[in-house]
């Protein structure tokens, strides 16, 4: 069992929560994942590692309220605990030997994903520009974790009642309109966005990873159902990624086999609303 430390509700849909997890937390890199489980007839959910603490023993993990298993364990509160916490999972971000100046972009709840990136290399000594997109101003997360850990934070919202209106994409265009250079781009939110973002970094060749969200059950490459097609092979996210070369992703596919469970997801939505009645 692995207890809920603290509990902070950072909108109306997301929800930060700290767990014990000493183990986790020593071998927990940026950009790995762990899966859990509610209870014994839960499912696997995987979840990427929002930060871990070696001294304290802890990982955070963000997640949005979208289905049956998250508002399970929204419902739980500090001093609770979860069956399961497997992990760390996947493989950790790796940055291009000698870049110094990366920008980090992070859509919508995305964002916690892409914060242990800019935190690591913000750590490292790196210009790291963070561009983080919401849809608007009561939405918004992280924003003082990423001024603390970046040399350079945009915020953007569509509708531009909080920072730039506009799309991460148009912040990014306009930084490389005025100059600025980036050795690597890194892109974390939802696959609309990750595409499109690679669609600006190839015209200018810059190197841009991104970190993939496909159906995942086992999260050890066995069974298959997180595969994608990265240069026209077949990878596993589990196993392979979770990041990987945006320039190679085929997110046409991706978003397609994405959306092959959206009719159940609605029906567990339904039943979780009518376990709460």
């Amino acid at each position: 069992m692995f207890r809920i430390l603290t509990k902070k509700v950072l909108n109306p849909s997301v929800t930060m929560m700290e767990f014990d997890a000493p183990y986790i937390a020593a071998k927990a890199k940026p950009g790995q994942f762990i899966i859990f489980r509610v209870d014994e007839y839960g499912e696997r959910v995987p979840l990427t590692i929002a930060d871990s603490d070696v001294q304290k023993g802890t990982i955070t993990l963000i997640f949005q309220i979208v289905g049956r298993s998250t508002q399970k364990l929204n419902a739980l509160e500090e001093g609770d605990s979860v069956l399961d916490l497997v992990g760390p999972l996947g493989v950790p971000t790796e940055i291009p030997e000698g870049a110094k100046s990366i920008c980090v972009i992070g859509g919508g709840v995305g964002s916690a994903i892409a914060y242990p990136q800019a935190k690591a290399l913000h750590k490292a000594g790196l210009q790291v520009d963070v561009i983080a997109g919401f849809r608007s101003k009561d939405i918004v997360i992280l924003e003082d974790e990423f001024r603390a850990n970046s040399t350079n934070l945009i915020l953007c919202t569509d509708d531009g009642s909080y920072g730039k209106k506009g799309f991460v994409t148009n912040a990014l265009q306009e930084q490389i309109d005025n100059g600025v250079k980036y050795d690597c781009v890194i892109a974390i939110g939802p696959v609309p966005m990750m595409k499109f973002v690679c669609e600006v970094t190839k015209k200018y060749q810059i190197k841009t990873i991104v970190s993939l969200n496909p159906i995942m059950v086992d999260g050890t490459g066995m069974c298959g159902g997180c595969r994608v097609t990265v240069g026209g092979k077949l990878r596993y996210a589990c196993v392979d990624g979770p990041d990987f070369d945006g320039h190679e992703v085929d997110f046409d596919e991706l978003m397609r086999r994405n959306g092959v469970f959206r009719e159940r997801e609605a029906e567990c939505r339904m039943m979780a609303q009518a376990d709460k009645q």
